[in-house]
Order: C-alpha cells, then sequence, then structure tokens
C-alpha cells in the first residue's frame, strides 16, 4: 500500500520555430504539464497531463491539480492505481460536471494514473510494461506524426532520418491541394514506407466520402478523424461503408462507456485513446483490450511531451498487438530531452525503456528556460 504525501507539478512552454497547424488551429508553442508523486517511503512516479489545447491549457491544468484534485490525493492510501483511478473519476464527477470541465479534469486524473503505475513499477523494479505483462516486447512499431501536408516534402526527409518508415500527414485545410499533395507524397514513398491522414475533424460525411474516394487506389494505413467525434452514428457507419480505408479515432472519446459504444458499432477499424487526455495507464488498458478482442487495431494517440510517449510505448509494449506508436517528428525539446535529444528509433521500431518503471528520474536540467508555472503540494 503506498501513501501519497507530496505532489509536485510542472508548465512548460517552448517555442517552436515552426508553429504546428491542424484543421482547428495552429499551435504557436509547445506546452506540457509533467506531474511527480511520492509516497510516504520515498518512492516516486512521473505522469503526463494533455496540455495542448486550449492555448491557457498548461497552466489551468496545474491550477486544477493544485486546488480541486490535490486534496483527494494527498494522504490517499492507493493499494492499486486501478481502484484510485476509479476512486478519483467518482470523487471528481460532479465538480466536472458543475463546471462543464470533464476534459480537464480527466485529463488530470490521467496524469496521476500513469504516476502512480510508474510508481507501482519502480517499486517493484521492472518497466512499466512488464507490470503489465511480464512477457512484454522490448520494442513496439512506430511511425512519424505531426506532418502537416503542405510541409510533406520537407519534413519526410527528416522523418526518414530519424528512423521512420511509416508517416501521418495533417490534412483537411484546403480539399483539392491536400489530394494533389497526398498523391505527390505517396509517389515519393519507397517501397517499405506508408502513409496515413489525419483531418482532426474537419470534414462532413461528404467531403470525407470524397476525399477517401480520390486516394483510394493509394495504400492508406488509415483516415483519421475524418468526422466530428460528435457525428452521428449513422454518418460514421457510412462513410465506413463507402471506403476500404480503415477509420481511425478515439484520442477526443472520454470513459469506457463511450469507448465500449464505438468498439461495438464498428466504424473505427484503429481505436486510439489518449494515455494522457483519458484514462491514464488504467482506462487504455481496457480500452486497448476490448478493441483487440472486437478485432480492432489499438494505436495511442499521443502528440506532447517525453513523458507521455514514454508512457504510450510501454502501454503498446504491454498490451500487445500489431499497434503503431505515435511519434511527433515537430522540434519539441519537451519531447526529445526526456529521450537524451533522440527519441530511440531504428528502421521504424522504437526501443523501450530498461530501467524500472519509465526509466524517467529527473526532469533536464535545461527544462528551467521553459518553466510558466510551479506548484508543490504536501
Amino acid at each position: 500500500m503506498t501513501c501519497i504525501r507530496r505532489i509536485q507539478a510542472w508548465a512548460f512552454r517552448c517555442p517552436t520555430p515552426q508553429p504546428v497547424a491542424t484543421s482547428f488551429g495552429i499551435m504557436d508553442d509547445r506546452p506540457a504539464v509533467f506531474v511527480r508523486l511520492e509516497d510516504d517511503e520515498g518512492c516516486f512516479g512521473w505522469g503526463e497531463i494533455f496540455a495542448n489545447w486550449p492555448a491557457a491549457g498548461a497552466e489551468h491544468r496545474v491550477r486544477l491539480l493544485q486546488l480541486d484534485i490535490a486534496p483527494l490525493v494527498l494522504g490517499a492510501e492507493v493499494t492499486r492505481p486501478q481502484e484510485f483511478f476509479r476512486q478519483l473519476e467518482a470523487q471528481t464527477r460532479i465538480r466536472a460536471v458543475q463546471c462543464g470541465e470533464i476534459g480537464p479534469f480527466s485529463q488530470v486524473i490521467a496524469g496521476l494514473d500513469i504516476a502512480l503505475w510508474d510508481m507501482a513499477a519502480r517499486r517493484k523494479g521492472i518497466p512499466l510494461r512488464q507490470l503489465i505483462d511480464r512477457g512484454a516486447p522490448n520494442h513496439v512499431a512506430a511511425y512519424g506524426s505531426g506532418i502537416q501536408i503542405s510541409a510533406g516534402e520537407d519534413l519526410l526527409p527528416h522523418a526518414r532520418s530519424a528512423g521512420h518508415q511509416t508517416f501521418k500527414l495533417k490534412v483537411g485545410f484546403d480539399m483539392a491541394v491536400d489530394i494533389a499533395l497526398a498523391h505527390r507524397v505517396n509517389a515519393s514513398l519507397a517501397g517499405s514506407e506508408a502513409i496515413a491522414f489525419d483531418a482532426n475533424q474537419a470534414w462532413s460525411l461528404e467531403q470525407a466520402k470524397h476525399f477517401a474516394r480520390e486516394l483510394g487506389h493509394l495504400n492508406t494505413v488509415w483516415i483519421e478523424e475524418p468526422l466530428p467525434v460528435f457525428a452521428e452514428a449513422g454518418s460514421w457507419a457510412a462513410l465506413a461503408k463507402s471506403t476500404k480505408i480503415p477509420l481511425a479515432g478515439g484520442e477526443n472519446i472520454i470513459g469506457n462507456e463511450a469507448f465500449d459504444g464505438v468498439i461495438a458499432a464498428g466504424h473505427l477499424a484503429v481505436i486510439q485513446p489518449d494515455v494522457a487526455k483519458w484514462g491514464g495507464i488504467t482506462g487504455c488498458i481496457e480500452v486497448a483490450q476490448q478493441a483487440m478482442k472486437a478485432g480492432r487495431r489499438y494505436c495511442p494517440h499521443f502528440l506532447g511531451g517525453g513523458i507521455g510517449l514514454a508512457a504510450s510505448a510501454e502501454l503498446l509494449a504491454g498490451v500487445g498487438g500489431d499497434g503503431l506508436l505515435e511519434v511527433d517528428v515537430n522540434d519539441n525539446p519537451l519531447r526529445s530531452m526526456i529521450f537524451d535529444g533522440t527519441e530511440p528509433i531504428t528502421n521504424g521500431t522504437w526501443a523501450c525503456c530498461e530501467g524500472p518503471g519509465l526509466s524517467i528520474v529527473e526532469l533536464p536540467k535545461a527544462f528551467e528556460q521553459y518553466l510558466t508555472l510551479y506548484a508543490e503540494m504536501t
């Protein structure tokens, strides 16, 4: 049993030489929120809380943890992370509904859950993936992500040099231009390479059908979030029926019940919960297992700092399957410096950590220049 006696949280913002564009907005800097839990015996664990959106999200998440959620965690006795995750969800549900911030509450709880799993694995002296499955592999397949399609011809060589063989292009800007560029990028691929597309909920049903038709003869790994997450189930079903290209999504779905419904509906072939947005390790294990049991592919979504990426890799290795780890190829020291400056990718494969837990002992000193808010709770 673990008794939590200390919580630390950091909000960072790193300037980016090139803004990261999506169909719904532009990230002018790269934020991250990291959290550290420590128990009464000095054992610790690291987690990450989603902070990409809104623009002021990182600092808000730290304050939300400090003022609303920390009092529920400090002094708590934790036997199993899974049980404590459910307890926190129940304790904060009315608060989250009262202020209409179900997402932010879920994100903070996800980060705390990651830290508890890291702590539990660290106590046993094993990597986090082996806490999920003792026979977990040491490597997982990966793909290069965050590539705006208009910059694809420039970023693909960079992604190749980083060891990637599969690439995900952000679309949803100008339909005709997106389609033309997709064909150009596809023509430049080597025999072992493949592409996926992410529309970030940009299209109507007819627009999504049109894009899929125009790319139908390409070897496309998937089209991610071609419709808004709130689109009617009939629209998703109609789109899935109209194309052989697998549809993907999940980063904006919250809760086991919602994931169960989407998995059962069958229109998503690729299920993509984000470990730092909802569920942490606890929730995402359950979703991954349910997805694979139903014949779906589990591929964790992630586009943040290095701690959440490490957790996503350990989770993917622990649950197994043929999923791919999402690795942002845009410059972000808050991600890459967690791995000593270079993500461990070779020939499209990510090498998981070797040490206990997430193998993270402390944050790099260089992060201090990006700090915008720090809170310590005891």
